[in-house]
């Protein structure tokens, strides 16, 4: 992780803070990783309510509320399913906001369509439903994760701040 990450962690929490509000998190790829570098600072108990690590589809559709033909259909790295995770942990924890990130970590899982480091992201949050889906070098497993976690974070302030 770039040590750019932590003053992010510090500006979100301020603004979440601030406005009273709450955020839940829905990891795939990145098995907590998330999770990981914003309970790394003191405090954000006053924010963060809790994650969900659904890795396996099953999680997906049974904790977060993915319709299992979805996963069937178009699979598990897709914005929709994205979406559809975003909006289960933000109802699971009754957080004003949610992340969601889904994706192909490597080294292996990757298609022609969805090659190792596919990612897909989604915020959810007040009067705001967005989605995006990335595709990050495949210099490995663990630049995947650090670089989508990396991502989410800057996604959901980019949000936070345009709010």
């Amino acid at each position: 992780m770039s040590n750019d990450i932590s003053p992010l962690v510090l500006k979100i929490a301020a603004a979440l803070e601030k406005r009273h509000q709450s955020l839940a998190l829905a990891e795939s790829c990145t098995g907590g990783l998330v999770s990981t570098v914003i309970t790394r600072q003191a405090g954000v108990s006053s924010f963060f309510k809790g994650s969900v690590i659904s890795y396996a589809n099953s999680a997906k559709a049974e904790l977060l509320g993915v319709p299992e033909h979805l996963l069937n259909v178009i699979g598990a790295v897709s914005e929709p399913v994205a979406k559809y995770m975003a909006r289960g942990v933000r109802k699971q924890f009754g957080s004003d906001w949610a992340v969601s990130i889904t994706g192909i970590a490597g080294p292996g899982g990757g298609q022609p369509d969805k090659p190792v480091g596919t990612v897909c992201f989604a915020v959810v949050g007040p009067g705001i439903e967005v989605f995006c889906r990335q595709q990050f070098e495949n210099n490995g497993r663990e630049f995947i994760q650090k670089a989508s976690a990396e991502f989410a974070l800057e996604y959901l302030w980019t949000q936070i701040h345009q709010v």
